[in-house]
């Protein structure tokens, strides 16, 4: 007797289509094929994409990093978590061993 949660035929649940419902693709086409002419005839400026401008994107999308970013705080560096985990080990033999040498 099976179970309703432990079926073994159970189906792949459906993808996820999320379908634009206030999208205008043609005024969208026709508004890109207005910018491209626009930059071939030197009217407006050729695009320019730069390492940095992406970077930016990333750091913009999530908060954390703009929040450090803002507080002008550096994360921690590789040589202090060594030196707090050699710290934490010898306070570990410490209290194994009982003895302050190595």
């Amino acid at each position: 007797m099976a179970f309703g949660l432990f079926k073994s035929g159970m189906g792949k649940p459906r993808r996820f289509n999320h379908q634009y419902i206030y999208v205008n693709e043609r005024k969208e086409k026709l508004d890109k094929m207005e910018e491209d002419v626009k930059r071939e005839m030197g009217i407006l400026p050729e695009k320019e994409f730069s390492p940095e401008d992406i970077r930016g994107k990333f750091v913009e999308g999530t908060t954390h990093l703009k929040r450090r970013k803002e507080s002008g705080r550096k994360p921690v560096h590789l040589g202090i978590f060594i030196i707090l985990l050699l710290g934490l080990c010898y306070i570990w033999h410490v209290l194994r061993t009982g003895s302050w040498t190595l």
